[in-house]
């Protein structure tokens, strides 16, 4: 039977996170073949999420990271079981190092990102073999980015929010930080108001009606009324025409006039969980 020494225990646990018993137990089962040792701990992984494939993974590690030369930032969500795993430093290490291969390689899509290696094993299996060494079901369930001249990214304390705006032009960090903060703290659902789609118009025109008719108006002017009351919608849900929440006598559009009336929000994305 092959030696098995701490030195070795020690190098798959790094290579895979495993705890040392579980690593130690692979390398004897493979006599001391690392390839077959990771493999040995990938399938412990898969057990593991097969037995607990139907369990809610509400909590998580929301990233926001941009690229080194600023012109990119993505969002990843890693996702899990429990608070506690959500705080684990090797969790939100992990969800880290997701978000650099994101920023790196500029997946178009999350089947994409999924797909790309890490420490050159795939991320989906790399997950699978996480599932092991944690315990519980993980799963990658957000990615999404942004590109412009400049970017902005803003990480919530706790790591369950993030948010990523991407601009026309080179703004000060300072600003760029105020707008991503604003579109976490008021989820605004489109840059303006062309943004927003027909489909959200309708419905909140459909929402002004009965709500207009529940007030007693005439039904034939309450859809006059509902499509007054979209202005009021396009104030509170569109993020240029929000009042900017560090000083409610501005709008963002105001604000970012300030800062440069030439510049555009080329677009944001914004996550959480819980």
């Amino acid at each position: 039977m092959t030696k098995i020494s701490a030195a070795d225990v020690a190098k798959l646990r790094k290579m895979t996170g495993s705890g040392m018993m579980d690593c130690k137990n692979a390398l004897a089962e493979s006599n001391g073949d690392f390839d077959e040792a990771i493999d040995i701990l990938r399938k412990k992984g898969q057990k593991v999420a097969g037995k607990r494939a139907d369990r809610d993974t509400s909590e998580g590690a929301v990233i926001a990271k941009q690229s080194s030369d600023g012109k990119k930032a993505v969002i990843i969500a890693l996702n899990c079981e429990t608070d506690f795993v959500a705080k684990n430093d090797d969790f939100v290490k992990f969800a880290n190092q997701i978000s650099d291969v994101a920023v790196e390689n500029n997946p178009a899509n999350l089947e994409e990102l999924k797909n790309l290696e890490l420490n050159g094993v795939k991320i989906s299996d790399e997950i699978i073999t996480q599932t092991g060494v944690i315990g519980e079901k993980i799963e990658l369930g957000f990615y999404d980015k942004v590109e412009g001249e400049s970017v902005a990214s803003y990480i919530h304390p706790g790591n369950k929010l993030a948010s990523i705006a991407g601009f026309t032009k080179v703004i000060e960090e300072h600003a760029g930080k105020d707008i991503v903060m604003q579109i976490a703290a008021m989820s605004p659902i489109a840059v303006d108001k062309d943004d927003v789609s027909q489909e959200i118009i309708d419905k909140e025109i459909e929402i002004g009606k009965e709500l207009a008719i529940q007030e007693g108006k005439p039904a034939d002017l309450a859809e006059k009324i509902a499509v007054g009351r979209l202005n009021k919608f396009f104030k509170e849900n569109t993020l240029l025409n929000q009042q900017w929440v560090k000083d409610n006598k501005k709008t963002i559009r105001d604000f970012l006039k300030e800062v440069d009336a030439e510049v555009k929000v080329t677009g944001f994305k914004r996550y959480s969980v819980n």
